[in-house]
């Protein structure tokens, strides 16, 4: 009989597998759009001028561009903290909630009954009696192996609940879309405080990663690597707008009308884009991830799990490192998803051949999604770069452009290369002939991992 820590790591990759699958039997084939050259593409006005330009100058170029790629604006007087692994990000999340006096609004991929699970549970019920409104949505893939009396608990107490696209399809006859996951992490509390990233409710995130730690690894008490970010101002609207979107996609009771959007009131310096993905949407973080990376005069360190990009994605970082761009990845040494894993390691010779440096971490599994730019340009969020986190889930990423944040991502990114191994191309070309077939069975997967 397997224990309950032994059944979640089972469970894991299940998650990963059971979403591929369903992923080829019913995802038709949408395509992403060409973002091949944007900025040629933009008006005149906002289209980078010619010669050298102050930092602060580019920044606010890079910003017009990408309010005219995306479509919206970009938003003001924002104060944003970022949070590094599981325990840093419950701790403040717990925090927000235990002070919450109106709503909580919370949507995530994972919600295991483990002792983290339980926690937040416990305390959103207490919140709820307390006489606050508790909004939650969870996906049905990322939460299957949680038991159906952990949400009835939970519903029983006057919460109300949404089981983002179920996997039983009479529980959503008729509008059964099996292949479109929710892999949001969004909080709101109060429509005041946010959060957002990759953190999911789940043991993997009850011990730190070791991240800027200097004792030496236990390798049963090593949480996995994340970050997160927290979000008080103007900003918040956006996260609230992208939870209530999410809940009337999945034609359920209207959510208990109550004021979601307190009048916003600045709270820092930090401007912010808040941007989404999700099936036949406008692609606009996928346009803005692209559109940061062509338009890079210094570096790109990307720091990502799950790596399966398409073409364009690849063309636009190899171009970039042959202008002479310090193009950086740290992604994972081991994963809980293999297939996903062997797909990223497909891409490995034709990167390091155009000069991308590479660097495995080490100790802990890699789930962080982040990004930061000519140390300028930063993004946290949900998404990995794959096909999948632009085509098929629903995806929340957080865009921040500031020097200073910027700074605090690229120290970040170094603490991170210092735990992590490089990879270089004669190493790369040493590797068995095995394991170059697997690396092309799973790219051919790409579309659907």
């Amino acid at each position: 009989m397997l224990n309950k820590q032994s059944q979640r790591r089972l469970l894991r990759p299940l998650r990963f597998y059971l979403a591929a699958l369903l992923g080829i039997l019913t995802a038709a084939c949408s395509t992403l759009p060409d973002v091949s050259n944007l900025g040629a593409s933009l008006p005149k006005a906002a289209t980078p001028s010619t010669g050298t330009v102050d930092v602060s100058s580019r920044q606010n170029t890079l910003a017009a561009m990408e309010e005219a790629v995306t479509g919206s604006r970009l938003i003001t007087g924002n104060k944003v903290t970022l949070l590094f692994d599981g325990p840093q990000t419950t701790t403040a999340m717990i925090a927000a909630i235990e002070q919450a006096k109106s709503t909580i609004n919370f949507e995530t991929y994972i919600f295991d009954q483990d002792q983290l699970g339980l926690r937040f549970a416990d305390l959103l019920i207490e919140k709820q009696r307390a006489g606050v409104q508790v909004n939650i949505i969870y996906d049905s893939v990322g939460s299957i192996g949680t038991p159906a009396e952990f949400f009835e608990h939970m519903r029983a107490a006057g919460i109300k609940l949404v089981e983002f696209n179920p996997v039983n399809p009479l529980k959503r006859f008729g509008r059964w879309q099996l292949n479109h996951r929710d892999h949001r992490k969004i909080l709101v509390v109060d429509g005041k405080i946010g959060f957002t990233g990759g953190v999911n409710i789940s043991a993997a995130y009850a011990n730190s990663s070791l991240f800027r730690s200097r004792r030496k690894a236990d390798a049963g008490a090593v949480g996995w690597r994340d970050t997160h970010v927290q979000i008080e101002g103007p900003a918040v609207a956006s996260l609230q707008l992208l939870f209530m979107q999410t809940w009337a996609t999945q034609h359920t009771d209207d959510l208990p009308d109550l004021n979601y959007f307190p009048k916003p009131e600045p709270a820092g310096d930090k401007t912010v884009h808040v941007l989404s993905s999700q099936p036949d949407g406008d692609y606009s973080l996928y346009k803005a991830y692209i559109l940061a990376i062509q338009q890079a005069r210094k570096s790109i360190h990307i720091t990502t799990p799950y790596f399966a990009p398409d073409h364009q994605l690849v063309d636009a970082l190899v171009a970039a490192a042959k202008r002479g761009i310090d193009v950086s990845l740290i992604l994972p040494s081991v994963s809980d998803s293999g297939l996903a894993f062997q797909a990223g390691q497909s891409f490995y010779t034709q990167l390091l051949g155009a000069g991308i440096h590479i660097y495995q971490l080490q100790v802990s599994v890699l789930h962080a999604k982040t990004a930061v730019i000519d140390s300028s340009w930063s993004t946290v969020g949900s998404a990995n770069l794959d096909i999948r986190s632009f085509l098929h889930n629903y995806e929340a990423n957080v865009i921040i452009i500031d020097d200073e944040f910027g700074g605090e991502m690229e120290r970040a990114f170094s603490e991170d290369i210092r735990g992590s191994e490089q990879i270089t191309l004669e190493q790369w070309k040493q590797r068995p002939f095995s394991e170059r077939v697997k690396e092309w069975a799973a790219r051919s997967l790409g579309y659907w991992l």
